[in-house]
């Protein structure tokens, strides 16, 4: 099926193509050198220069209808709408006389919430990604299309600093007051996905849904959890969970009487990826999925998920269908009655898991807490607190106290319970057993946690159970697993003052929000 996209300026092209099918996107990407097949029938290529998102390339067109809502800082960039124009003419003559992939679909699987979203690539590889990651339209809905916002994404036009004021050839643009993103110079699919999300996370709030950065899942009796947490703390792992139905691993909203995915796909990590460690990602990746940055073997076409010399954020994008255990629809109909933060604190001072009144809630959601581990990043000898405003920062045009407002309104209206998880380590100098934890997050889940004793952790504020099934007693209060208990109270209140020093940027805070937060 074929498009005119002169009305956008995009004109004299080979040829446009608009909603192709798997097969054939995955046969013209092979045909044009984009990729190669793997011995699963997944399509595989290499991203070169970026094999993560540039977040420092990414800027908002300052205009005057969006200046005064967004919360610029050195997340949110500004440029200049004379500086955007340049480079979209540049790179609507770049496309001239090429082959271009039409992907009409569409984000929010709530009907009430949908968004139409058009996404123009010069790769077809680029194409069957965000065809496997959105939700696909029917063929009557993809008739009666009209796009609420479109993405250009053209990776092979560079832009030239000096000349084009950005800080690379990459640069990511989003014009809200026009409804367009034009990505150019990197080929990794995660920048066309993570405009998605800016985008939603910039239009729902003004229709009074909480978009989260969190995976969300749905047990036998139609009661939805979400998980937030960044990189590392078992988002995906935690709410991957055989007893109850996945809704989604990345992205979604809260309306009043529903939790939905955003997307249709998943976009997983493949970093020393095993069929016995997560059997539904490994399987996943098969004829239609879509793998960035994992060394194959170019004889045998078999991975080597354990090498990361080419990235160690390689990526497998798949369809959520591809998971057995995935909620087809995207969504529950009604508000989730749990609420979990994930964190992996490696300074063994945070309780494994502990639950959160509405101001603490409000204050642990802005701050985002993890760790980062020695030996991650160069120069990183020991464990360094890190903070994402609202477990995604990068992603939210919006002021912080935006999202934690209605954070703290949904859970209200819904009576949801939330609570702060400990994935990290404690005094004994390992991680917490992924069995003990899922045993705690079951407990939440069910409502047998609120049978326990609760005690008042005195340095963090929060509730911490004293016992839970199938887990230690003296691993659920951290102090007691620390045989040096003067160290333990010093490591716990060298974290309590990072969270207060970062949390003194939050400026748009009440203050019952900034007492919630640890003493230092």
């Amino acid at each position: 099926m074929s498009l005119d996209l002169s009305y956008l300026g995009i004109v004299a092209t080979k040829a446009v193509y608009r909603n192709l099918p798997v097969s054939v996107l995955t046969e013209k990407a092979v045909a044009r050198g984009e990729g190669t097949l793997s011995n699963t029938g997944a399509l595989v290529v290499k991203t070169g220069k970026y094999t993560g998102r540039s977040a420092n390339d990414k800027f908002i067109v300052d205009t005057p209808a969006v200046h005064d809502e967004i919360a610029w800082g050195k997340v949110n960039r500004p440029i200049e709408k004379e500086k955007y124009d340049a480079i979209l003419a540049k790179v609507k003559a770049y496309l001239q006389n090429r082959e271009i992939f039409v992907f009409d679909g569409f984000a929010g699987a709530d009907p009430q919430y949908t968004k139409g979203f058009r996404i123009i690539n010069e790769l077809a590889s680029q194409n069957l990604f965000i065809h496997q990651l959105l939700i696909r339209p029917t063929a009557e809905q993809l008739e009666g299309f009209t796009p609420d916002f479109t993405i250009i994404a053209a990776p092979g036009f560079k832009c030239i600093p000096e000349i084009d004021g950005v800080r690379s050839e990459a640069a990511i643009l989003v014009n809200y007051e026009e409804k367009m993103v034009v990505i150019c110079g990197s080929q990794y699919a995660g920048e066309i996905k993570k405009s998605v999300f800016s985008v939603m996370n910039y239009i729902l709030p003004k229709q009074g849904v909480f978009p989260m950065h969190c995976s969300a899942n749905i047990g036998k009796d139609g009661d939805s959890a979400v998980f937030f947490g960044l990189s590392g703390t078992g988002k995906t792992t935690l709410s991957a969970d055989p007893n109850r139905k996945l809704i989604g691993d990345d992205e979604h909203g809260w309306a009043d009487n529903s939790v939905f995915n955003f997307e249709g796909g998943c976009y997983a990590k493949c970093i020393n990826l095993s069929a016995e460690k997560e059997p539904d990602i490994y399987n996943a990746i098969k004829f239609g999925a879509l793998v960035e940055n994992v060394v194959m073997d170019p004889e045998t076409r078999e991975f080597d998920f354990d090498d990361d010399s080419l990235a160690e954020n390689s990526r497998v994008g798949y369809p959520v269908d591809y998971i057995p255990n995935a909620e087809l629809s995207g969504m529950a109909t009604s508000a989730p009655k749990t609420v979990i933060f994930l964190t992996a604190d490696a300074y063994g001072v945070l309780p494994p898991i502990s639950k959160l009144d509405k101001n603490q809630a409000m204050y642990y959601f802005v701050s985002g807490f993890t760790s980062k581990l020695a030996g991650t990043e160069i120069g990183i000898t020991e464990p360094v607190p890190t903070f994402s405003t609202c477990f995604g920062e990068p992603f939210l045009p919006l002021d912080p106290s935006v999202y934690a407002n209605m954070l703290a309104e949904k859970v209200e209206k819904s009576g949801a319970n939330v609570y702060l998880v400990n994935t990290g380590w404690n005094g004994t100098g390992k991680r917490m057993k992924l069995a003990y934890t899922r045993a705690m997050i079951t407990a939440a889940l069910n409502g047998t946690l609120e049978n326990s004793e609760f005690v008042t952790d005195p340095i963090f504020g929060v509730s911490v159970p004293t016992t839970c099934e199938g887990v230690p007693s003296e691993l659920m209060i951290p102090i007691n697993t620390w045989e040096d208990k003067a160290a333990y109270e010093a490591k716990a209140k060298e974290l309590a003052k990072s969270f207060v020093e970062n949390f003194k940027k939050y400026t748009h805070m009440s203050d019952e929000v900034v007492a919630a937060g640890p003493k230092a």
